[in-house]
């Protein structure tokens, strides 16, 4: 007896439902090079840099510098060029170990390097471009990885990041206030006047 006969003999109550796509095999052709969607290319951000090293309350200015992101393999970092000499003022990546936050049209970037911070501060033109910038920043020193392998360690190593950003808050805001103190009490003992005339 042939066996395709008593299929279709017996197969009168049975349907046999379409073979719907698996997840994978459209997660897998969404690898595929010529599936995907060609990447986006990114705009150089134009900004001036300031500066403020450590142990410094004030800011020095650096110039104005075009901001651009270098993707090498899987890894981007975020490279702050000056826009006269081409030098590389700083350049942001996985490894950083630092703190990026939005002050109006501002990006200051908390650097931690041991115990102490360097900060940048990158004034884009408008605030979009100041939101693009910190966007791009943040991506670009996200240590994922980590966050995956470890999510321990990485929770630690940004709190110290944070701790260490505020200690050194506190002192400049405590040496700020100290000078403040003395400049009053100057002022109230009119030193100027005790000075004799030559």
């Amino acid at each position: 007896m042939d066996s395709d006969a008593v299929m279709e003999g017996s197969s009168s109550s049975v349907q046999v439902a379409p073979r719907l796509p698996s997840i994978e095999s459209e997660y897998a052709s969404s690898l595929m090079p010529n599936v995907l969607p060609p990447a986006r290319e990114f705009r150089d951000i134009q900004v001036k840099v300031h500066i403020r090293r450590p142990e410094k309350d004030s800011w020095a200015y650096l110039g104005r510098a075009l901001v651009s992101q270098e993707v090498v393999g899987q890894s981007s970092r975020v490279v702050v060029r000056s826009l006269t000499s081409s030098k590389v003022l700083v350049a942001f990546g996985e490894v950083s170990e630092l703190q990026a936050e939005k002050r109006g049209n501002f990006v200051v970037v908390g650097c931690v390097e041991g115990s102490r911070v360097i900060s940048w501060s990158l004034n884009a033109v408008n605030n979009s471009e100041t939101l693009r910038l910190l966007a791009s920043i943040e991506l670009a020193c996200y240590r994922c990885r980590l966050a995956v392998v470890d999510p321990r360690t990485h929770t630690k190593s940004r709190r110290r990041i944070e701790r260490v950003i505020k200690e050194d808050r506190r002192r400049r805001h405590r040496r700020r206030k100290d000078q403040d103190a003395m400049i009053d009490a100057f002022q109230q003992h009119h030193l100027g006047d005790d000075v004799p005339e030559s």
